[in-house]
């Protein structure tokens, strides 16, 4: 039986911790397995209120817990992490912006979102603040202006909300949040694993 080729739906939000870790590897795990990543932002949130729990961050114990990990594996994997003041935001502009993006060119949608990581992640900025996410877009030489007018278009609107429902209708309730073949994996931790399911058919 021929491998499947389908694409591997990469759901997180953009102010998830383990996240941003798996958004920094997904180009290398792409290449060594052979199969496309489409990354797909959503609003954790739309989880949460279906799960009946809090984020990481907003609750107590595991907020100490989470912070400690994500510092420990960036020290372990030498990555740049600095957890902002504001943490966690509600990344609504940079998803929408991310989708306006995909319209036009999914690459360079990729390349946005791993900018909003890295500037959320190292340099503080908020996610949710359409100042900031522009400010983003414009270093990459996107028209920050344009994109953010294109961003409240109620079409987009409507595409962050249905993609969102689709993620939880779908079992997602975390994030970063994966898909092979109908098979779920969620979190960072989980990449190593889905790496051997997809080499071995499985088991």
């Amino acid at each position: 039986m021929p491998q499947s080729v389908a694409p591997i739906p990469f759901w997180f939000d953009f102010a998830s911790g383990y996240a941003y870790f798996a958004a920094l590897e997904m180009e290398a795990f792409e290449a060594r397995i052979g199969r496309p990543v489409q990354w797909r932002p959503f609003l954790l949130g739309t989880a949460f209120k279906v799960t009946g729990v809090r984020g990481l961050s907003s609750t107590p114990m595991k907020k100490d817990y989470a912070w400690r990990d994500w510092a420990r594996i960036a020290r372990k994997t030498g990555v740049d992490f600095q957890l902002p003041a504001h943490h966690p935001s509600v990344a609504l502009a940079a998803t929408r912006v991310f989708y306006v993006l995909e319209e036009r060119d999914a690459a360079v949608a990729r390349t946005f979102a791993k900018a909003v990581f890295k500037a959320y992640f190292t340099q503080g900025i908020d996610s949710g603040n359409m100042e900031h996410v522009v400010r983003v877009a414009d270093g990459l030489g996107l028209a920050g202006a344009a994109l953010a007018e294109a961003a409240i278009e109620p079409r987009i609107k409507d595409k962050v909300r249905l993609f969102s429902e689709e993620a939880v209708a779908s079992g997602v309730f975390g994030s970063p949040f994966f898909f092979v073949d109908g098979e779920p994996f969620w979190g960072w931790d989980r990449l190593p694993m889905m790496e051997e399911w997809i080499r071995t058919g499985g088991w």
